[in-house]
């Protein structure tokens, strides 16, 4: 007798873990249902900033498999289909058709909740007038281009300066639009420390991009035809024929709380090494709907990136199909860039550092990209946190041009090998000159932080 897999949310972490529960157990042995409440299934969200800017030329080049792809597949994927209740007890899910507002009820062997996030949106006045645009799904990626071609206007607002935030400021000034980031705090980049956040704030002001810090939104103002038309903050007010929320996200787990799973502090489902819900034997979640162990501190953190969902989904899809998979941690690594501008960062920065506990030294280098004879060498600058004591590489961030970002790498497989500062000055890394100096600036980086563990006995 066949089981039946139920899974919510047809994007990355949902679609690879039935893809891959498939791959292990053909439809006579596990049927997989799937919903999907919006359009389009297993898309690239990361690639949407770079759509709406031009980079990208089709919405179709973001989707990696349509649904008739996993239909074929022998997945019985439902679009425009919203699960709206789960029954733990009874181990059933309630959907509802978005089309046709028919509800039904699924029963399930074994459930997978990938929910994914939803942009953060505060409650304020013309919060929900149009042309003020979240940007998470493909849905709003179009609605937002639709939003774009449909106003005279070119002056752009974006609320927050994180990874989203300065993402959507490039694809906005691609477009020619006027583009002004308004930012809640001092410096752009609060995944940084601030005095790198700051050397972000002075490269976007000479990309053309006005950058506003220590300035909280307060309502966005309306027109008579209702539409946006500035951004308020307690000071001033910044006109806008389009807004784009680029707050930051938060992990869409409505369902799964009025179900009674397990939450963690930062509102994500709490799962074990086998992304197993905690306390549940036959309910799996991936994706950013979960919280993660950092490697580094110890404690759960909630980062939504793309890279995880996927690896969570094959750990999932591995498990509910009779394998065994697991997925350890994370060290927070994430890349993003604005025009010619790289931005990276991974492990902790100082505050993080702080709020568990840890004693470091924090160190600053200058560099470039290449043998700085060679034509093209770049600027980078590279921090560098490590234990005291203990020299434990703790943290890496680096802002620079051209080939600075993906140097980040080298400071996240050194973190998850727990490796010291003194420790990464031997690495074996390749040079030539166009591509490095001979010491390369994480290391020169790791040489400094070697001098100050010393110092600081």
């Amino acid at each position: 007798m066949s089981e039946r897999l139920v899974v919510i949310g047809g994007d990355a972490a949902g679609m690879s873990a039935a893809s891959q529960a498939r791959r292990l157990k053909g439809p006579e042995e596990l049927e997989i249902v799937a919903f999907e409440r919006g359009h389009f299934s297993s898309y690239s969200a990361c690639g949407i900033p770079y759509w709406v800017g031009g980079d990208v030329a089709e919405r179709e080049e973001l989707i990696a498999r349509a649904p008739e792809e996993h239909r074929a597949r022998d997945i019985d994927l439902r679009m425009r289909t919203e699960a709206v209740e789960v029954d733990v007890p009874g181990q059933r899910v309630r959907s509802r058709d978005l089309e046709s507002g028919t509800e039904a009820w699924t029963g399930f062997d074994k459930l997978v909740i990938a929910t994914g996030a939803r942009p953060l949106r505060p409650r304020m006045p013309g919060i929900d007038a149009p042309g003020v645009h979240g940007v998470q799904t493909l849905d709003d990626g179009q609605a937002l281009l639709d939003s774009l071609e449909g106003t005279e206007g070119r002056r752009a607002v974006v609320v927050g300066a994180g990874y989203i935030g300065v993402e959507m400021a490039e694809a906005l000034l691609n477009r020619g639009y006027e583009v002004t980031v308004l930012n809640r705090s001092e410096q752009p980049m609060t995944t940084l420390d601030p005095d790198m956040g700051r050397l972000v704030h002075r490269a976007m002001d000479g990309l053309g991009i006005r950058t506003v810090g220590s300035a909280a939104v307060t309502k966005i103002l309306t027109g008579e035809d209702g539409r946006v038309r500035a951004v308020a903050t307690d000071d001033a007010e910044y006109p806008a024929d389009v807004v784009v929320l680029g707050m930051g996200v938060e992990p869409e787990t409505t369902l799964a709380e009025a179900a009674g799973l397990p939450l963690g502090v930062h509102g994500g489902l709490l799962t074990d090494l086998a992304m197993r819900v905690r306390g549940h034997e036959n309910i799996w979640a991936g994706g950013d709907c979960v919280e993660v162990l950092d490697l580094v501190s110890g404690r759960e953190r909630h980062i939504a990136l793309g890279t995880h969902a996927n690896k969570h989904g094959q750990v999932i899809g591995s498990n509910v199909g009779g394998g065994y998979a697991t997925f350890p941690g994370v060290v927070g690594t994430a890349v993003s860039k604005v025009c010619d501008l790289e931005l990276a960062r991974t492990g902790l920065r100082e505050k993080e550092a702080r709020e568990v506990g840890l004693r470091y030294v924090a160190v600053t280098v200058e560099s470039t990209s290449r043998a700085g004879y060679y034509p093209g060498a770049a600027p980078m600058t590279v921090k560098m946190l490590a234990e005291r004591g203990t020299g434990r590489l703790l943290g890496v961030q680096i802002v620079g041009r051209e080939g600075a970002a993906k140097r980040v790498d080298i400071a996240a497989v050194a973190l998850t090998a727990r490796m010291t500062v003194e420790q990464m000055t031997a690495l074996d890394l390749g040079y030539a000159p166009p591509f490095s100096p001979v010491w390369d600036p994480v290391l020169v980086a790791a040489r400094k932080a070697v001098s100050a563990v010393r110092s600081a006995g």
